[in-house]
């Protein structure tokens, strides 16, 4: 997982959040529902700058979903149904050309019949929510909203061949006051066979039970059971804010601003299982953000939340991720497994199974990383975080032919977007292929690196390792564990890996490796993330015998001994690793701190 952009310490954005009150919530639901809904419309338009301005963490996630590559899922809407370009499609990644033997469905975004455009995001929620009900429900493989989401219109004909999908379900959504109109119908892909369709005419209030019974539904054509939901129902004013706060470009001020709207939606529903769970999702999500004094008391607010949704519906995937986030990044490895097994065995896909394979990296366990993101990934190929991620995984893995592709591609894809670049950066300079280097070299000083920029020291040092270069390094290592008193493991393999092995070890040896609470503090998901010291290409650290013992302080000793579940490296390393484990055991464990 990439975190874009790096906040350090209380260099926090600048961003004035506005939180709906009662009131301003009770004017949405005078009898003139539509043009109030249109009031909430005019005022996150309004704050658009406040929702999107700043560049995501997981900036993926909703990129290519917006026309202008940031907006939020409504304000897409306003600008028109978006068209997959021509440099677009062909820029996709290739269909796989296994043949599928399973069920695989792609939900489309369902057409917004609505007079009003506004609605769009009405017709983009309720589709969203079937893909989630259908998942769950059925344990069916369901391609996430990213990349479905993809086609509208003309496109959709494309979609099943793009997607390399079994089945397709689409549909039409008419919103006129308190009642929907709803059609749906599912398609063989192969013979193009309409296999289900029907209409629904209900009361808003029953949106949640038409969505059951259209999942219900696609599974009995599957034959496939289907469990359902447990949501009550909703007053459809609190269904409006919720379906607002889907996250697309993840940016803090996004996630603030929905923090805001689900707070007013679950004091007004309480038993509201999905709206409790994405809460305690953003919240952690935004944690990331914040400077580690404050992060403890975050952490129990998100506990608190996931706590009430699991309650409610103990398969709740965004209240499982929440949980999985507030884990600390080292010595914590037995609480954040036993998270990851709880998310590992709830049905259904979506955004949050990409994470398994990052929290599995900080492990060691690469092999299983790499098989857990690639089977997300081919749920969500479109997704560019599902292909970041991916291709971190082939990268850490060794398999430096696979990742540079995907990397490739997204550059095309998503010339916006930043970490192509480093990742790429690391994966030539790995291939020594200088040439390449130098290409995303001048075009890294186009575009703003942000949280990578600190990566370029060792890119250069590494091909061109002189005294001078590697002199440098040691230096500027040297004045930051001198301000600090920490040292990141990320820095301590990079070292390592130029020639500095037993120079690592003394900074290790006379430093903390975790944050300071300070302004130099490392921000974002991947801060003091212990995945860099089991990446393939950089083995030094892990080949000295000393790498038990730094383990033992992370935490990860503890872990494996406790477990069995042993990194890959195990049987990689040039001494007994589990006897060295063994002897590190005593080890004093470090605490994380914060």
């Amino acid at each position: 997982m990439t975190s874009d952009p790096p906040v350090r310490g209380f260099d926090r954005p600048a961003v004035t959040s506005h939180c709906i009150n009662r009131d301003e919530l009770s004017s949405y639901q005078d009898p003139d529902r539509m043009d109030k809904l249109g009031v909430i419309g005019r005022w996150i338009a309004e704050n658009e700058a406040l929702l999107s301005g700043l560049v995501a963490v997981a900036v993926l996630v909703g990129l290519i979903l917006s026309p202008i590559g940031k907006g939020i899922r409504h304000l897409r809407a306003r600008r028109g149904q978006m068209q997959l370009s021509n440099r677009h499609a062909e820029s996709l990644p290739a269909p796989e050309s296994a043949v599928t033997t399973e069920p695989l469905i792609a939900v489309l975004a369902f057409d917004n019949l609505s007079a009003d455009s506004e609605m769009q995001f009405f017709s983009d929620g309720v589709s969203e929510d079937i893909i989630q009900r259908l998942a769950r429900g059925a344990t069916l493989n369901v391609i996430g909203r990213t990349s479905s989401f993809q086609f509208r219109g003309e496109e959709k004909a494309k979609a099943a061949q793009v997607l390399n999908c079994t089945h397709v379900l689409d549909g039409s959504i008419r919103r006129a006051g308190e009642r929907v109109r709803i059609n749906a119908h599912l398609v063989d892909a192969s013979t193009r066979q309409t296999l289900w369709s029907d209409r629904y005419d209900r009361d808003l209030e029953d949106i949640f039970a038409i969505q059951d019974e259209i999942a219900e539904n696609i599974a009995k054509a599957l034959h496939q059971a289907f469990s359902s939901g447990t949501t009550e129902a909703i007053d459809p004013d609190i269904y409006d804010l919720y379906l607002r706060t889907s996250p697309n470009s993840y940016a803090p001020g996004e996630l603030r601003s929905n923090v805001d709207l689900l707070n007013i939606v679950t004091e007004r529903a309480p038993s509201f299982a999905e709206a409790l769970g994405r809460l305690a999702y953003q919240r952690a999500f935004l944690r990331f953000y914040q400077p580690f004094p404050e992060r403890a008391a975050i952490a129990t607010e998100v506990k608190k939340e996931a706590a009430h949704a699991l309650e409610i519906d103990p398969r709740n995937f965004d209240a499982l991720i929440a949980r999985v986030f507030v884990v600390p990044p080292f010595g914590h490895f037995i609480e954040g497994d036993r998270a990851l097994e709880q998310l590992q065995l709830a049905p259904g896909s979506g955004h949050g199974s990409i994470y398994i394979g990052w929290y599995l990296r900080t492990m060691g366990r690469l092999r299983k990383s790499l098989e857990s993101t690639e089977a997300a990934y081919r749920l969500d190929r479109l997704h560019p975080m599902a292909a970041n991620t991916l291709g971190l995984a082939r990268l850490a893995s060794g398999r430096l032919d696979e990742a540079a592709p995907l990397y490739e591609e997204l550059l095309t894809r998503v010339p916006d977007m930043s970490f192509p670049i480093s990742s790429l950066l690391k994966v030539y300079a790995f291939q020594e292929d200088w040439a390449a280097v130098d290409r995303l070299l001048a075009l890294a000083e186009k575009r703003q690196l942000r949280e990578f920029v600190d990566g370029l020291p060792f890119i250069r040092a590494k091909r061109d390792p002189s005294p001078r270069n590697i002199g440098a390094w040691r230096d500027s290592l040297d004045a930051h564990v001198a301000k600090t008193g920490s040292i990141d493991v990320a820095r301590l393999v990079y070292s390592a890996h130029l020639g500095l092995v037993d120079e690592a070890y003394a900074m290790a040896d006379g430093a903390q490796l975790g944050p300071t609470g300070t302004s130099d503090d490392i921000m974002g998901p991947d801060g003091y993330r212990t995945s860099l010291l089991f990446q393939t290409n950089m083995p030094e650290l892990r080949n000295d015998r000393r790498f038990a013992r730094l383990c033992a302080r992370l935490g990860l000793v503890e872990f494996w001994l406790a477990t069995e579940k042993w990194p890959d490296c195990v049987d990689e390393v040039p001494y007994d690793f589990k006897t060295a484990c063994a002897e590190a055991q005593g080890v004093m464990k470090e605490d994380f701190g914060f």
